[in-house]
């Protein structure tokens, strides 16, 4: 339930006035937020199992993880400045608080969704030229829209060639089932119910464009900045986690079955969920993702698709409008509207074993 943007950007409007930052200033309490997805499970573990708060301790500050039960309100309570940090995508990250002029860090990259996110025809022996003139179930303006998009192009494509008909996620396995329905796009866990039927073809998924569906942990800014500790706390928790999932000891086992019981699924399960989701599980190769050239196209390609679709504000004139920095001090947009930062301070600590 990762991805439900629609509402969440008509929605932010109406937060942003309440507060463009959180209470940005030195303290000792901070409040970050989740929701439900495999690559966001970890940070459960790291609270039940006291990781956070070990952490935490070592650097003076008290951290509270809570689990916000629809990803759409995390986000629009985030950009209200009612949390310090909150788990979205890259996309959401850039349409939501820094279109709206909160400043926000990327402090983790956790994952890339990997075969997460596809497209399904009914028939066999389809390809993505097959969606020429057809209607597209989907949620509008999310990363399944994006998916979409990113599909046409491979195959030469623009959205005018088909038309898009906006289904929610909760509708979306139930509306493939009619007969009126003969395409879709979405995510897991609806992806491998609506694959798995006899006689569809999926003909595009996020495996082939790795690196573009990105789940981060997103900080604010100034919070960020003013707190140090609040970094390199969530930063050492995170990692500790990934290593003990990228072991093999009966730790990662429990670990997993911990995870699946909290996400509502069982251990095959969550590990299905989480063969299709590219978790960057050292720092050194989180460190290597968001130190790349291609991090920064990649959100130059977000940029341009929320531009497209109205998502960068009233106010923005292209797909410029809204600053994103990147490591080694390279930006894109409007340098004086820096709002998103995909800064890897943090990771660097982890794999210089300074946290």
């Amino acid at each position: 339930m990762r991805k439900s943007l629609l509402s969440a950007f008509l929605a932010a409007g109406l937060a942003l006035s309440a507060s463009s930052a959180s209470n940005a200033a030195a303290k000792t309490d901070f409040d970050i937020c989740w929701t439900i997805y495999a690559g966001w499970m970890p940070w459960e573990y790291a609270a039940a199992e006291g990781i956070v708060d070990k952490w935490a301790s070592k650097y003076g500050i008290h951290i509270k993880l809570t689990q916000v039960n629809d990803y759409v309100e995390s986000i629009n309570q985030y950009t209200a400045g009612q949390f310090d940090g909150c788990s979205m995508t890259n996309m959401d990250a850039l349409t939501i608080p820094a279109a709206g002029g909160v400043d926000s860090t990327a402090l983790i990259v956790g994952d890339f969704s990997n075969g997460n996110d596809g497209v399904v025809l009914k028939g066999t022996g389809k390809t993505v030229n097959d969606l020429k003139g057809m209607d597209v179930n989907l949620v509008e303006l999310s990363v399944s829209h994006y998916l979409l998009a990113r599909a046409l192009d491979s195959a030469g494509l623009r959205e005018k060639d088909l038309k898009v008909i906006n289904t929610s996620d909760a509708d979306i396995a139930a509306a493939f089932n009619t007969p009126d329905v003969q395409v879709v796009t979405t995510w897991n866990p609806m992806l491998e119910e609506v694959r798995s039927k006899p006689g569809v073809t999926q003909v595009f998924d996020s495996s082939r464009i790795p690196g573009e569906i990105l789940d981060l942990m997103v900080v604010n800014t100034q919070t960020l900045k003013d707190n140090p500790a609040l970094g390199k706390a969530l930063t050492g928790a995170w990692y500790e986690v990934m290593d003990l999932i990228a072991g093999d000891s009966p730790q990662r086992t429990k670990a997993l079955e911990h995870m699946a019981k909290a996400s509502g699924t069982d251990l095959a399960g969550f590990e299905r969920q989480l063969s299709t989701t590219y978790l960057f599980d050292t720092p050194k190769a989180a460190l290597t993702f968001v130190s790349s050239a291609e991090l920064p196209r990649t959100m130059d390609k977000v940029a341009s698709f929320s531009f497209d679709h109205g998502l960068l504000g009233e106010g923005a004139k292209d797909s410029t409008a809204v600053g994103m920095s990147f490591a080694n001090e390279v930006i894109v947009g409007n340098r004086d509207n820096l709002k998103l930062r995909f800064d890897p301070t943090y990771v660097r600590m982890a794999v210089d074993g300074s946290l």
